[in-house]
């Protein structure tokens, strides 16, 4: 990706992060929430209907958003940034594209392992494909759960930082992403 001398991400980037990041949080306080319900729950089944469906969404939304990220100039890191600092924020980034795709295939996998389609509010459906796996359901049951939390504590720490470099370091990092620099 080529850098810029704009001081801001492109708009475009910064609302799909704000969205997917609020997104994140809310599938998994949803998750954690409907894991508990009961067969006799008014959202036994839509909670996870509305989980699934908004996962799936979410899936095409990252999509859009690495394309975007590919096809866009990124601001230049700022000066005043140490190279480890640097260095942990590509990493991170890209681990934390890495554990929302994780996630997401799990999901599916999970959701898809007795062969039923995956209706999008019931608009559309998304096939199942993969369903040949002994004990699908509950090996992706495993990874969803620990890789969304491994992602939701991966996110903290990408929010730290942000407010680390806004109130210790008193520099742009955050403004920039909130395209106020």
């Amino acid at each position: 990706m080529k850098k810029t001398p704009n001081k801001n991400w492109n708009p475009m980037i910064i609302l799909l992060h704000w969205l997917v990041a609020l997104v994140v949080v809310g599938l998994f306080a949803l998750g954690w929430w409907m894991v508990d319900l009961n067969y006799y729950h008014a959202w036994y089944k839509t909670a996870p209907d509305t989980h699934k469906s908004i996962g799936l969404i979410l899936f095409f939304v990252l999509i859009v958003r690495l394309i975007l990220k590919t096809l866009t100039a990124a601001p230049a890191p700022l000066s005043s940034h140490a190279k480890w600092e640097k260095w942990l924020a590509k990493k991170t980034h890209w681990l934390l594209y890495l554990l929302l795709f994780v996630v997401m295939f799990s999901g599916y996998l999970i959701s898809t392992a007795d062969g039923r389609a995956i209706s999008i509010f019931g608009a559309f459906d998304i096939p199942a494909t993969l369903t040949s796996i002994q004990n699908q359901e509950g090996i992706a049951g495993t990874i969803h759960w620990y890789g969304a939390c491994v992602l939701i504590g991966f996110s903290l720490l990408h929010a730290i930082g942000a407010l680390k470099h806004h109130f210790i370091d008193k520099d742009n990092t955050l403004k920039r992403m909130l395209g106020k620099a």
